[in-house]
Parts: C-alpha cells; sequence; structure tokens
C-alpha cells in the first residue's frame, strides 16, 4: 500500500490521504473545488467548481503516475440536484469520451460552503 500526497497539494488537516495506491488500484479521496495556487475554496459559478474539483482529483492521479482516462468509477456529491446539468456539461467537456462509471449524491451541506466534491477510483497506467 502506498500514500499519495501531490507536492503540490496541501497535507490534509483531517485523518485521510489524499489517495491510497493498493493493488493496481488508485483511490482519491473526495476533492473540493480548493485553489491549489492560493490554497482557497473556490465559491464561484458551478461549472468552475467542478472542474476545479475534476482537476484536484487529476492532480492525485498524476502523482500516483495515472490520469483520468484511468479513471473506473467517480462518486459526485452535488449540494442541489438543480445544479446537475451544469456540472454534468462540464464533466462531459473534462471527461471526453471517456465514461466511467458514476454515482450522483445529493448532499444537502460541503465543507467551505462549496456545492461539489468528487471522489475516485482508477488504474495505476500500465
Amino acid at each position: 500500500m502506498k500514500v499519495i500526497q501531490p507536492v503540490d497539494q496541501p497535507t490534509p488537516k483531517g485523518h485521510y490521504s489524499p489517495g491510497f495506491e493498493y493493488n493496481g488500484l488508485i483511490y482519491v479521496s473526495g476533492q473540493l473545488p480548493m485553489d491549489l495556487v492560493t490554497r482557497q475554496p473556490f465559491t464561484g459559478p458551478i461549472e468552475g467548481q467542478t472542474e476545479l474539483a475534476l482537476r484536484n482529483v487529476e492532480a492525485v492521479l498524476h502523482a500516483a503516475g495515472s490520469d483520468l482516462d484511468h479513471v473506473l468509477q467517480f462518486t459526485i456529491y452535488v449540494s442541489d440536484m438543480e445544479l446537475w446539468a451544469a456540472v454534468n456539461a462540464t464533466y462531459a467537456r473534462v471527461m471526453g469520451s471517456h465514461r466511467p462509471a458514476r454515482a450522483i449524491v445529493p448532499v444537502k451541506d460541503l465543507h467551505f460552503d462549496t456545492k461539489i466534491e468528487i471522489q475516485a477510483i482508477a488504474a495505476v497506467k500500465e
């Protein structure tokens, strides 16, 4: 087992790791739309939040030697299902033709008043 901690991401304050690699799989903890330069949450439009959360997932995958094309499953937590069309459109643009398994979970509130959190399971690149 190997802990994945991207050098450009802050060490989590909570008791968890950004990612974990085990037996050819990478488990990415839920990623919020955090700006990795300012270390601040982005609470702007949902399209920007969605892309930033996906890019933060991507950063963990890159640190593990993988990428978004190797994602097997996403779990997307969204604070308001009314945002779903915009989330899905941004997700489709970022992911292109790759269509991993996916679950959408509506939630009441997310940390830092963000509207989305994304976690993933991916394969290690061969």
